[in-house]
């Protein structure tokens, strides 16, 4: 008897999984709800849909998210909605109703109910951030047909997965002014990110306003820094999304900046402290063993923290390398007195005393793992940025879990390795490790990291999304959903969405291009950009040392990004038409070897400038390959004079080349592999 139950038990599951599945194909959702069941009764939106709120609204979050719904709603259909809002103790279209205020914490319950039926839509929520949620996902579901726009007919019943999803943005390295950090909390929201870590201080420049210590705006920001009641701005901004604000002030190490306008708190005496203008990892550390430190840092936080109201504090307090410490005598002298035989003992001695500091702030200390020692208090939270690409056999998330800290994973989640949207929506946050309950429940979430060494205003949203909106998903949805096809199918109506709530990283692709050509007809230009992507895992701007602060970040491979979407496309092609033989293949892979074969004609038709100059081989080498490949496709066999020529050139188009690298080479090689073997 227990053994067919078991079997109904798993019919019925697999049965709901396939329904799943098979909806996904339909309805282009990021991140998939828990549930979704279809009801086949359309809401058409004309002028007289409106919005009741029957939840007591105090700090009017769902108020305010109504009225940008109705706008977005408007400018998405057409519709010229009449009021928005009915008067008293009518009925409206959508009901939204809700019992809690939220309070923003990890605690928070962000359920929600959707239904959609012919003439009334509910949402139904414990809390106002849960209504907000089930907003956003009703926008996702309007359609068109010829007879007007409308809301698919379905139910939803949805939850995270997590209680923290995030996005950090370092705006030490080039500074992100206001305008660029509230689009991409409005972005964040639409994907139901949560958590916005706001990376304020690194060597490059300090980026807050102090009050008592001036000389960190004045010396150590090159006058780009958030003034205090901007920062308030931006938390209540956030605050109205639904999001919460997680400061972080690096340190001991990656304090450059700081030791440039307080060359007092350093570890080395006598030593020019600036502001950095490279990338990397550099000595100037503050020095622990000084009670002027602490005292410094205790007040600069007891002046910044009251502008975060949020509980978590990051104090970084990675990739310190101790040089400056190994160098300074009394350093050594204090570690022998204190039994701190290394330097990572003296770390952590440092960070004991700062997460004291933050408790008498009522705030917990967060920190990246390099913090995880035996000594340090299960208070503290660990960020776990190092996984199996710093030679680890497992994040140090699962690490931390399991010795009782609080976690959340950012190894996988680098978006500004510039990896494909796959790489990053392949990593699990949890992946198959066995946990405890509690265990489990100490693992709060996981953060997309957008490190900014090599993105300035114009291209950090084209860095940060689509591939964030993939990555929210797997912060949100059931594990089981990781269908890599779908995902990409969806992300597509996705990707232009978020150009609606102002992301810029469609149009200000064609600005870097038009920047490129000096403003001439640049088709040529479109093209390659389409089947190059920037160089990965920070190959780029190896050692920090080729970019710098005020270098251009107007190039080619700015244009770029990761996923070059007619190299994947073309790709796919080559791919089927290799395990199918299939003509439908053939010819679209006809069509962009034609493209490419021309693509040099159109490129000269510009008029030369030093930054076209250098790309010119690019195309050049790309049109005469392009042409070969179609050639000898069309006539079944290639010569060997053309055989010789081709794998020259595939030779030097797999190289580099401007900070790029041409994302269609492999599937050239098959090609021409096909047309050899026909001799």
């Amino acid at each position: 008897m227990k053994r067919i139950l078991l079997i109904i038990i798993l019919g019925v599951f697999s049965q709901f999984a396939f329904s799943q599945t098979a909806l996904s194909e339909k309805y282009n959702l990021m991140p998939w709800p828990q549930k979704v069941i279809e009801n086949n009764t359309p809401f058409f939106i004309d002028k007289n849909l409106t919005i009741s709120i029957l939840g007591n609204d105090l700090n009017k979050r769902v108020a305010k998210a109504s009225v940008k719904f109705l706008r977005r709603l408007a400018n998405r259909t057409g519709a010229f909605i009449n009021t928005g809002f009915p008067k008293k103790n009518t009925k409206a279209s959508i009901e939204i109703n809700f019992s809690n205020i939220s309070q923003l914490t990890v605690n928070d319950d962000e359920s929600y109910s959707l239904s959609i039926e012919k003439d009334k839509i509910h949402i139904n929520a414990k809390t106002d951030i849960g209504a907000l949620r089930g907003l956003e996902t009703l926008l996702q579901l309007v359609n068109f047909n010829e007879k007007g726009y409308y809301f698919e007919g379905v139910i939803i019943k949805d939850s995270p997965r997590f209680v923290w999803r995030g996005l950090m943005i370092d705006v030490s390295r080039h500074f992100h002014p206001i305008n660029v950090i509230k689009r991409n909390l409005d972005a964040m929201a639409s994907v139901k990110l949560n958590v916005f870590h706001w990376h304020l201080t690194d060597d490059q420049g300090f980026r807050i306003e102090s009050k008592i210590y001036p000389k960190l705006q004045e010396i150590a920001a090159d006058g780009l820094y958030y003034t205090q009641e901007q920062i308030k701005d931006v938390v209540n901004y956030a605050s109205n999304l639904g999001i919460r604000v997680i400061p972080e002030i690096d340190v001991p190490g990656h304090a450059s900046a700081i030791l440039s306008a307080y060359p007092e708190l350093g570890s080395k005496d006598n030593y020019n402290y600036t502001v950095e203008r490279f990338s990397g990892v550099f000595d100037p550390t503050l020095n622990p063993t000084k009670e002027v430190t602490y005292l410094f840092l205790e007040t600069l936080f007891r002046e910044i923290a009251p502008l975060f109201p949020d509980e978590y504090f990051h104090i970084g307090g990675d990739e310190n390398e101790g040089k400056h410490w190994d160098e300074n005598t009394e350093i050594q002298a204090f570690k022998k007195k204190h039994h701190l035989k290394t330097n990572h003992d003296l770390q952590t001695y440092f960070n004991i005393k700062l997460e004291k500091i933050l408790k008498k702030l009522d705030k917990k200390l967060m920190g990246w793992d390099e913090i995880l020692t035996p000594s340090t208090p299960t208070t503290a939270v660990i960020h776990s940025w190092r996984g199996k690409h710093e030679g680890l056999n497992q994040s140090t998330l699962i690490e931390a879990a399991k010795k009782g800290y609080q976690a959340v994973l950012s190894a996988g989640y680098y978006i500004d390795r510039m990896l494909s949207v796959k790489e990053h929506y392949n990593v699990d946050p949890i992946g198959n490790a066995v946990l405890t309950k509690e265990e489990r429940k100490r693992i709060l979430g996981a953060e997309a990291t957008m490190w900014s060494e090599l993105v300035t205003p114009l291209t950090i949203d084209s860095r940060i999304w689509p591939r964030t909106a993939a990555i929210a998903e797997r912060f949100w949805s059931s594990k089981d959903v990781n269908d890599i096809d779908n995902m990409q199918k969806r992300l597509k109506t996705i990707n232009f969405q978020l150009e609606e709530l102002g992301i810029t990283h469609i149009r200000n692709k064609e600005f870097i291009l038009r920047n490129i050509s000096n403003y001439q007809d640049n088709e040529a230009l479109k093209t390659l950009s389409k089947i190059c992507e920037p160089l990965k895992v920070y190959s780029r701007n190896k050692g920090g040392t080729e970019y710098k602060t005020f270098s251009p970040f107007t190039l080619f491979a700015d244009a770029c990004t990761a996923d070059a979407e007619d190299a994947m496309a073309f790709n796919n092609e080559v791919i089927s038409f290799v395990k199918t033989k299939k003509q439908k293949h053939l010819n679209l892979i006809f069509q962009y070897l034609k493209d490419w074969s021309n693509n040099y004609t159109e490129f000269s038709k510009m008029n030369s400038n030093p930054k076209l100059i250098s790309l010119e081989p690019l195309s050049k080498n790309l049109s005469s390959i392009s042409k070969i490949i179609y050639s000898s496709l069309q006539e079944n066999k290639i010569s060997e004079n053309d055989l010789k020529e081709a794998n020259r050139l595939l030779i030097i188009l797999k190289k580099p080349y401007e900070d790029v690298e041409l994302m269609i080479v492999n599937s050239l090689n098959l090609l021409i592999d096909i047309s050899n073997s026909k001799k």
